[in-house]
C-alpha cells in the first residue's frame, strides 16, 4: 500500500499544526514554512562520485575504530578472568563485581551522550570518548574499567549516528553495520590472543584503536545534518560536499536537508518533553523495547562468562573461545553484506529467534548434566548452544537496534532519545553482568530457559512493532513514522 511516505508522491508532513504554518505562511520562530519532506524517489537523487565513496569510507572506517576498542573492552572480561581472579585473588562473585563496573561507566557515560553529541558535534564527542577509554592505564583496575565503561558508554551512541548521518540512504546499513563488525572483531581478537598474553598487556592492546581513531579524527567531515541543525550553512555545504564528491551534483539532497531541518527547529526543542508527546511513542517503544530484549537475552553472560560456561559444561575453554571468536567473525560479516539487501526486519527476526533457540540448547545442555546423563552429550550440546546464540546475536541483534536507533528518530529529539536508549542499554547490560553468577549458581539450566523466554518474547515484538527502514532517507522516515496515520513503515 503506498502510504503518505511512498515513492510515488511526496510525504506530506500532515500534522495540523503544519497546514496552519502553511495558511498563515510563517512557523512559529519567524521561518518558512515546509510543506513537504523528500520521498525515496526524489531524494539524494544525484549519485556519489569515486571520490566521495572513499570519503564517507574512510569517514565510517576513523569512527567504527571506536566500536573496535569497544569490542576489546566487552571481550576482555572472559579471556582475562583466570589471571584477574589468580593474581588479585577475586572470587567469582566478586570478579563479576569487576566485570559489572564496565557497565555501571557505560551508564554514566550514557546519561549524557545525546546532550553532549549536540553541543560538541558527533566527531568532537567521539575525542572525548577515545581520552576516555584510555583510562585502562590507571593503577587501580576498577577504576580504569570505570572510565573506560564511560568512554563506551558515549561511543555506543554517536558511531552509529554519525554514519548513519554521512551515508547516502542505499548503503546506509551496511555502513552502520561496520560498528558492530567492529564490535565483533574486537571481541574476538581478545578471545583469540587473550590465552597468549597476562591480563595487563592484553589490556594495554585495546588501547591501540584509540590512537588510530585519534589520528584519523583531524581527516574526517563532521556531520552535515548536524551542521544544518546549528545553523552552519556554508560548513554544511563543504562537508556534504566532501561526503559525495567534488563532482556530485549535491542541490537537492542539501535542499532537503535544509527543510526538514528548519521545519522541526519551527516545531520543537529537544529535550525529555518534548520526546513524550504522542507522536514519538511508537518510534521510543521501538528503540527502548529493541535495547531491553537486547541486553537481556542474556547477551552479557554469554560473553563475559563464555570461559566458565564452557568449563561447567567439561568443555575445554581454549578451544570454545577460539571457535566463538570465528563463528562471530563470520556471522557479524554476513549481517554486514546482507542488511541491505534483505533488510532490518528479517535479520533481526532470525536473530532473536536463533538467540532464544541457542539459550535453549545450552540450558538443555545442563539439563541433561543434571541427570548425569553423558558427558560427552553435555559438552557438545553446550558448544552449540552457546555457538548458535552468539553467531545469531552477531547476525542481527548486536548491531541492528543501534542501526534504527540511529535511523527512526527526527534530529530534534534524538540527542535526548539516544541518551534515553542507550541508558536503558547499559542498564540491562549492567543487570545481566551482575546477576549472572547468582543465577549460574542457583540453576545452570534455569538461566538460560530463562533467556530463551525473554529472546521468544522479542520475537513477537519484532514482528509486532519493529518497522523496515531499509532505503529510506532519515527525513522521509522521521516524517512518516511520527504521522499516526502512516502504513508505510508496518
Amino acid at each position: 500500500m503506498a502510504g503518505p511516505g511512498s515513492a510515488n508522491q511526496p510525504l506530506l508532513l500532515g500534522a495540523s499544526r503544519l497546514n496552519e504554518d502553511e495558511e498563515s505562511g510563517t512557523c512559529q520562530n519567524g521561518g518558512s514554512a515546509v510543506a513537504s519532506v523528500p520521498s525515496s524517489s526524489s531524494s539524494s537523487s544525484s549519485s556519489s562520485s569515486p571520490s566521495g565513496n572513499s570519503v564517507v569510507l574512510f569517514s565510517s572506517l576513523v569512527a567504527v575504530c571506536g566500536s573496535y576498542a569497544f569490542g576489546n573492552a566487552v571481550g576482555y572480561s572472559s579471556p582475562a578472568e583466570t589471571g584477574i581472579m589468580g593474581d588479585l585473588g577475586l572470587s567469582l562473585a566478586e570478579y563479576s563485581v569487576f566485570g559489572s563496573t564496565l557497565t555501571i561507566g557505560a551508564m554514566i557515560g550514557a546519561i549524557p551522550s545525546g546532550r553532549v553529541a549536540d553541543l560538541l558535534g558527533r566527531r568532537g564527542y567521539v575525542g572525548i570518548r577515545t581520552v576516555l577509554h584510555h583510562g585502562v592505564a590507571c593503577d587501580n583496575v576498577c577504576e580504569g574499567r570505570l572510565l573506560v565503561g564511560c568512554g563506551i558508554g558515549l561511543l555506543s551512541y554517536v558511531v552509529p549516528v554519525y554514519v548513519a548521518e554521512i551515508t547516502p540512504k542505499n548503503v546506509r546499513g551496511g555502513y552502520t553495520s561496520l560498528n558492530q563488525l567492529m564490535i565483533g572483531l574486537g571481541k574476538a581478537f581478545m578471545f583469540l590472543i587473550g590465552s597468549l598474553v597476562n591480563w595487563r598487556v592484553l589490556a594495554l592492546i585495546g588501547t591501540l584503536p584509540c590512537l588510530v581513531q585519534l589520528l584519523g579524527l583531524f581527516f574526517i567531515p563532521e556531520s552535515p545534518r548536524w551542521l544544518a541543525k546549528v545553523g552552519r550553512e556554508k560548513e554544511f555545504e563543504a562537508a556534504l560536499q566532501h561526503l559525495r564528491g567534488k563532482n556530485a551534483n549535491i542541490s537537492q539532497e542539501a535542499s532537503d536537508i535544509q527543510d526538514y531541518t528548519e521545519h522541526l527547529r519551527c516545531m520543537s526543542q529537544d529535550g525529555i518533553v518534548e520526546l513524550c508527546q504522542g507522536k514519538y511513542a511508537r518510534p521510543l517503544i521501538v528503540g527502548v523495547g529493541l535495547m531491553i530484549f537486547q541486553q537481556c537475552g542474556g547477551l552479557n553472560g554469554f560473553v563475559f562468562y563464555t570461559s566458565a560456561i564452557f568449563e561447567a559444561a567439561g568443555f575445554s575453554t581454549t578451544i570454545g573461545t577460539i571457535v566463538a571468536a570465528v563463528v562471530q567473525i563470520l556471522t557479524t560479516t554476513l549481517g554486514v553484506l546482507l542488511i541491505d539487501k534483505s533488510g532490518r526486519r528479517p535479520l533481526l527476526l532470525v536473530s532473536a529467534a536463533g538467540g532464544c533457540l541457542g539459550c535453549v540448547f545450552t540450558g538443555l545442555s545442563f539439563f541433561l548434566q543434571d541427570l548425569h546423563s553423558g558427558a560427552e552429550l553435555v559438552s557438545g550440546l553446550v558448544l552449540v548452544g552457546v555457538l548458535v546464540f552468539l553467531g545469531s546475536f552477531e547476525l542481527g541483534m548486536g548491531g541492528i537496534p543501534w542501526i534504527i536507533m540511529s535511523e527512526i528518530f527526527p534530529i530534534n529529539v534524538k540527542a535526548s532519545a539516544g541518551s534515553l536508549i542507550n541508558l536503558v542499554s547499559w542498564l540491562g547490560s549492567w543487570f545481566i553482568s551482575c546477576t549472572f553468577s547468582y543465577l549460574f549458581e542457583w540453576s545452570t539450566a534455569g538461566t538460560f530457559f530463562i533467556y530463551a523466554g525473554i529472546c521468544g518474547a522479542g520475537v513477537i515484538f519484532i514482528a509486532k512493532l519493529v518497522p523496515e527502514t531499509k532505503g529510506r532517507m532519515l527525513e522521509e522516515m522521521h516524517a512518516s513514522i511520527t504521522n499516526k496515520n502512516d502504513n508505510n513503515l508496518s
